[in-house]
């Protein structure tokens, strides 16, 4: 039986990188080597095993370097690839991973599974989790529990879903959590186990094959005492949307909320969220009398890419707010 035909697209990261020697595991970054994908592939050999593995290379930064533009270019090339591929894999620095995933979940409908997959330690390092992770990731991009389940992030033997998971700690191998409702499923010796199904989600729906940017959406971090001076700033700069990361259960500073009334007063559309990582921000009363909608469970990171692809479609407050509840 062949095995299947796995994808490996490389954008950089700390699985890719090569530090100083094998205890390094703190200044790799500011050597600057990385990889590219084939050579990575070669250092882990034991993916064959499972999949006929094929290394394209994307672009090889830190994933502080990956932004929209890079999106729209990974979610073309995948769709491109679609007809020669049972599954995909993208390995991708984990600072900005959950907020690539969780783009590729929005916009892509092709049926084969798409995981995204990371590293704490590099490649180079004594107990590396770059080659497990890796394996884990081609196991799971194979694995038929994987298709129907939207893309996919897996590190440390988890599988989570791309809306859910955020990175929690700076170097812990244990860093990405899915706080409110835990993994979809891990990979053991044994194999990929799934046990859940990730229900809040449709998949794909944002046609971004004409898109040649998205509309600029910033984010407002709430502190004690913050006043109104960034969410102006940001109307400004042309901002077409804000997301308001707000103190739980939904609340901003007096001083920040006069100038989200001035934003939206001003036609931009208002999310708010919340800082604290986890909980819903729930369409109550006060939400709607001032015109904002509420994030759900979304991070204020991935309701910033939610937000900016629905403004791609629409600026009706209802119709946002009812992609928030579905999405």
């Amino acid at each position: 039986m062949a095995k299947p035909r796995i994808l490996v697209i490389g954008t950089g990261g700390t699985i890719a990188s090569v530090g100083a020697d094998s205890l390094d595991v703190l200044d790799y970054p500011d050597y600057g080597t990385r990889l590219e994908m084939a050579a990575v592939l070669a250092r882990v050999p034991e993916v064959e095993r499972f999949a006929a593995v094929r290394a394209v290379d994307y672009r090889a930064v830190p994933s502080s370097a990956i932004g929209p533009a890079d999106w729209l270019a990974l979610a073309r090339l995948v769709a491109a690839q679609a007809g020669d591929a049972d599954g995909f894999v993208i390995t991708h620095g984990t600072s900005t991973l959950e907020e690539t995933a969780y783009f590729l979940d929005l916009v892509l409908t092709i049926p084969q599974p798409v995981v995204l997959v990371g590293a704490q330690r590099p490649i180079s390092a004594v107990g590396s989790d770059a080659p497990m992770n890796l394996v884990a990731a081609v196991r799971t991009a194979a694995a038929p529990a994987a298709s129907g389940l939207g893309v996919l992030v897996v590190l440390n033997d988890e599988i989570h879903a791309a809306r859910e998971v955020s990175k929690t700690s700076t170097y812990r191998v244990q860093t990405f959590r899915t706080p409110d409702f835990g993994a979809l499923g891990q990979v053991d010796g044994d194999g990929v186990q799934i046990y859940r199904h990730p229900v809040h989600r449709q998949a794909g729906g944002f046609d971004v094959a004409a898109l040649a940017a998205l509309p600029r959406v910033d984010i407002a971090y709430s502190y004690a005492g913050a006043d109104g001076a960034a969410i102006d700033a940001f109307v400004a700069a042309g901002a077409a949307g804000i997301v308001s990361a707000g103190f739980a259960p939904g609340l901003t500073a007096p001083d920040e909320l006069a100038a989200l009334r001035r934003a939206r007063a001003s036609g931009v559309v208002v999310v708010q969220s919340s800082r604290v990582g986890s909980g819903r921000i729930a369409p109550r009363r006060f939400l709607r009398a001032e015109g904002f909608i509420g994030a759900d469970n979304l991070t204020p990171q991935k309701a910033r890419i939610l937000l900016a692809l629905a403004l791609t479609r629409t600026r009706e407050l209802a119709a946002i707010e009812a992609m928030f509840a579905t999405r």
